[in-house]
């Protein structure tokens, strides 16, 4: 596409975006007065104005049904979470069956871990991102120490080369291939949180298979953020959070995958709990787990109906929208915004993309490296109703996302940034 630096230019794409009427069904916070422009969906997303209305639904069963909402009316919470598994499978490219709605994210990594975490022999070593979410960071450090290992003879880091910002996809390869016959895991982020960069999950997860190792990936910023296909490509599991991209709610629910050759195993290592126990016989009460069929043998307790039902208000939206679609508009952003940056910043030696500029390697997210008065130019960007997020020590994380956000804001954004940096702001 041929863009053009003027709001004529971004007018334009926004009456051609056949997705466009979605902003219109999101709150957004006000600052001065006005709307801000928020491109903070990779923290929080935006509230679904039809969020109330699912929560209001369930809140009149709890007032007029009480313990029995559970069994009563035309969407019992017994069975709620099921109301959650298609539209989510869809989201990540998977087959209804391996998909699960249940718990937090690190909940449910933890809990993938005790099944994918099985290190016997010389074969104990871990392969993740150097500088992963810290989440990650912890659950894998406490994971090989509960197993009786050190993370420095368990774990392997992967950081980029000298003078880059993003890792290689080669040197992921060359690194599981390196540590083969030693590694039993591969566990990556989907999307790294700081740089933005898309990780090729296929690749990855031929090579894992290839030393015999298992992969999963922690989805975070990847769930309702790039099409995925999880199932086709083999992968082993993964977790994500539903609060980012997928907006639904500060706290928000997590989904789980894995693969139907895993998810149909009751032999399979694992921690159990009450409601993963075949539906048919919960109520008898007994002694001996035996797991539902499919990712839902890894439910522990009964199912949050409230953050359940926000998160089924956000994906009806995105199965309204269609993630292709999504894909699509959000290429097209991206590609605006780092258009407008690199002309905002022509001439000045104070912004860095640590992106990558190939829109497959990326996501919503744009990170920029600021070498100057870092955390002055983010309050200024701030107090000027542009809602983005600072990460240590001096990278803004900028994320038009395709659901509610439009080109003219990308557009207003990049003028705002080139007067705080002037000193106009």
């Amino acid at each position: 596409m041929n863009y053009q630096n003027t709001l004529a230019f971004a007018q334009e794409q926004d009456n051609l975006d056949p997705l466009k009427h979605f902003k219109e069904r999101f709150y957004f916070p006000q600052v001065n007065g006005q709307d801000a422009i928020y491109f903070c969906g990779n923290s929080l997303g935006l509230q679904p104005k039809s969020a109330q209305m699912y929560i209001d639904n369930e809140m009149y069963k709890w007032a007029n049904y009480a313990v029995e909402g559970h069994f009563k009316g035309e969407e019992p919470w017994f069975n709620y979470h099921k109301l959650l598994t298609d539209g989510a499978a869809r989201v990540v490219g998977a087959k209804p069956q391996e998909v699960v709605i249940m718990n937090q994210l690190t909940v449910n990594l933890h809990l993938m871990l005790v099944s994918f975490y099985r290190p016997e022999g010389k074969r104990i070593k871990i392969i993740m991102e150097g500088g992963a979410f810290p989440s990650d960071q912890y659950a894998l450090e406490t994971q090989v120490k509960f197993h009786g290992y050190t993370p420095e003879e368990a774990i392997v880091e992967l950081f980029p080369r000298a003078g880059e910002h993003t890792l290689r996809t080669e040197d992921i390869l060359q690194s599981i291939r390196e540590h083969g016959d030693e590694l039993a895991l591969v566990l990556m982020g989907g999307i790294n949180y700081y740089t933005g960069q898309v990780y090729d999950m296929q690749a990855i997860t031929q090579v894992g298979h290839e030393v015999d190792a298992v992969v999963g990936f922690d989805l975070a910023h990847a769930a309702g953020n790039v099409p995925m296909q999880l199932h086709d490509w083999d992968v082993d599991f993964a977790v994500w959070c539903t609060y980012k991209y997928l907006n639904s709610g500060p706290g928000g629910t997590s989904g789980v995958f894995v693969h139907e050759r895993h998810a149909n195993n009751p032999d399979l290592p694992r921690f159990a709990g009450w409601w993963g126990h075949d539906a048919q016989a919960r109520f008898q009460m007994k002694k001996g787990f035996i797991p539902m069929p499919g990712a839902e043998g890894w439910q522990l307790s009964n199912g949050q109906i409230l953050p359940f039902a926000l998160h089924r208000a956000s994906l009806e939206l995105f199965d309204e929208a269609g993630m292709a679609n999504l894909r699509a508009k959000s290429e097209k952003l991206t590609g605006y915004l780092e258009f407008l940056i690199n002309d905002v910043k022509a001439g000045k030696e104070v912004l860095e993309m640590i992106t990558p500029r190939d829109p497959q390697a990326r996501g919503c997210q744009i990170s920029i490296l600021v070498k100057q008065n870092a955390r002055e130019l983010f309050d200024k960007l701030m107090e000027a109703g542009i809602i983005v997020d600072f990460r240590e020590p001096s990278v803004i994380r900028v994320a038009p996302t395709p659901l509610y956000n439009s080109f003219e804001e990308v557009y207003r954004f990049s003028e705002i940034l080139h007067a705080c940096l002037e000193g106009h702001c």
